[in-house]
């Protein structure tokens, strides 16, 4: 859903549009996590988690998807309105994990604030598709 977004907000940009689309009314909420955090998360299980038992990782933050769209608008430079498509499907009204027993079993935490992963995010993607 990110990359999807970050495109559609830059080709936006690029073009100029007065709006873009979107899929559902935006109500819906989701987790992220940022790839660096998950990949810690995965290397610290390895070490130090030795159990059949799932654990779930995660920011243990969650965001409405009209937030998210919102927000990378704004840091990519997107001006124009955003439409909700509500005969679009909005999926799982929500997904937010319960994230304790990544932190006591084996003591990880996502430490990048979802803002500033999003940055890098959006950095990333101009320097390596934005062109």
């Amino acid at each position: 859903m990110i990359p999807a977004l970050i495109r559609k907000c830059v080709e936006a940009v690029r073009r100029g549009d007065e709006y873009m689309e979107c899929w559902g009314t935006g109500q819906a909420s989701r987790e992220f996590i940022y790839a660096a955090d998950a990949a810690e998360a995965i290397l610290l299980a390895t070490e130090k988690y030795d159990s059949p038992e799932p654990v779930n990782i995660g920011a243990g933050f969650e965001i409405k998807i009209k937030d998210l769209a919102g927000l990378i608008a704004n840091l990519t430079g997107f001006k124009g309105e955003i439409r909700w498509d509500a005969t679009k499907p909005d999926g799982q009204p929500r997904r937010c994990l319960e994230t304790s027993r990544a932190r006591k079993l084996f003591g990880f935490e996502a430490r990048t604030p979802f803002e500033n992963g999003l940055r890098k995010t959006i950095a990333w993607y101009l320097e390596n598709h934005g062109r």
